[in-house]
């Protein structure tokens, strides 16, 4: 736990912190009016008492409103009996009674709005002012300064004392947004990372799982005529396999990564082994930052994988170019089968081209499909070559 982060007691309960406030604020009340602080006889305790509890009990369902950002059903009410409660024991428990309007300083806070909120608690302020200057004058011997510290004190604690509830009530407020904040910025990243751990998935397994399919046709193929390179094909078949269930564990772990060379000779092996004619046109590999060139390697996969599974290309081009300012793979074969469809695998490579501030397209033009992807370059032009 952090120093700034809050208890977690207080995470699950924050209302209680604001009642706890409210307590000692009410409880003060009947002990001044019991004891006749005010100079006054002593009162009767259970008017007191029953008077501060049902003040309680009012605030607290404005101040637990309010702390939901909200005005209680009926608001209008119970900010009435609360005034009533307020004022109208005055004459009968005495002047230290009026310190229960601290309550009604902050319910007219917390309700009301504008200049009729401003106009309610200055007048608020006056009464408490009068009421202290009535009882300092009530005093055999007093001074002015006596009774400037009074009037300022009546004036200055009850104001700070209900803006302690105002406060209280908008920082549990603020408590409730942070953690629904929080909550759902854990959901946001739980279902981000299912749909990363989806995405490299489909990416990855799609083409381990079309070379293991094509070695074991060629392996089969092989198996009546040429046991030896059958075999081959077959201890082949199983590295895949293992490499697969090595990367799947990666993946889980985020910490899979691709690299643009492997998987530029990984398209070469693996298209020579499908009888896919392939011309590469593959540019000295830049020094692209980690998001752009992870891009590229996995457009590179993802266009090999469609090649295999969704067409019967009989040659594919793949050139990976340079230009002012970016850098371009352009993937191309012989053997569209209708109208692109954007599935997992082409959302994907657009996913990660934008990751890298790049772009992806994907065509089907004169019976070729194209996929494109473009990447901001950061280094500086290279000599090209040329393999096929």
């Amino acid at each position: 736990m952090t120093p700034t982060t809050p208890p977690p007691w207080v995470l699950r309960r924050p209302h209680w912190p604001l009642i706890a406030l409210h307590v000692p604020l009410a409880a003060q009340v009947p002990v001044y009016t019991i004891l006749g602080m005010d100079g006054s006889p002593p009162a009767d305790p259970l008017p007191s008492i029953l008077g501060a509890l049902g003040a309680l009990g009012l605030q607290l369902r404005h101040s637990l409103a309010a702390a939901r950002g909200e005005r209680p059903a009926g608001w209008r009410w119970s900010f009435a009996a609360l005034l009533l409660l307020t004022y109208a024991p005055i004459w009968l428990l005495g002047l230290n009674w009026v310190t229960i309007s601290i309550f009604t300083l902050a319910s007219t806070a917390m309700l009301l709005r504008g200049r009729p909120m401003l106009t309610a608690a200055a007048a608020q302020v006056s009464v408490f002012g009068v009421l202290q200057l009535i009882s300092t004058l009530r005093t055999p011997d007093f001074s002015v300064w006596q009774v400037f510290i009074l009037e300022l004190y009546a004036v200055v604690v009850p104001t700070l004392f209900a803006a302690a509830l105002v406060g209280g009530a908008r920082l549990v407020r603020l408590l409730n947004e942070l953690e629904a904040a929080r909550t759902e910025l854990a959901a946001t990243a739980v279902g981000e990372e299912r749909i990363r751990v989806s995405r490299d998935l489909h990416d990855l397994l799609g083409q381990s799982l079309s070379a293991i399919s094509l070695k074991g046709d060629l392996a089969l193929r092989l198996l009546a005529k040429d046991t030896p390179a059958a075999h081959a094909e077959i201890e082949s078949l199983t590295g895949v396999a293992r490499d697969a269930l090595h990367d799947v564990r990666a993946i889980t772990l985020d910490q899979h990564t691709v690299s643009l060379r492997t998987e530029i000779d990984g398209a070469a092996a693996l298209l020579a082994a499908a009888g896919v004619g392939t011309r590469f046109d593959v540019a000295d590999l830049p020094p692209l930052p980690a998001l752009a060139r992870d891009a590229l390697a996995w457009a590179i996969r993802e266009g090999t994988t469609n090649l295999l599974r969704h067409s019967q290309a009989a040659t594919c081009a793949i050139t990976l170019s340079r230009h002012p300012g970016k850098v371009r793979l352009d993937i191309v074969n012989d053997g569209a089968r209708g109208p692109v469809v954007h599935g997992t695998g082409l959302s994907g490579v657009a996913e990660r081209a934008r990751a890298a501030s790049g772009t992806s397209t994907a065509e089907v033009r004169d019976g070729r499909f194209r996929l494109s992807v473009e990447v901001p370059d950061a280094g500086a032009p290279n000599d090209r070559r040329r393999s096929g």
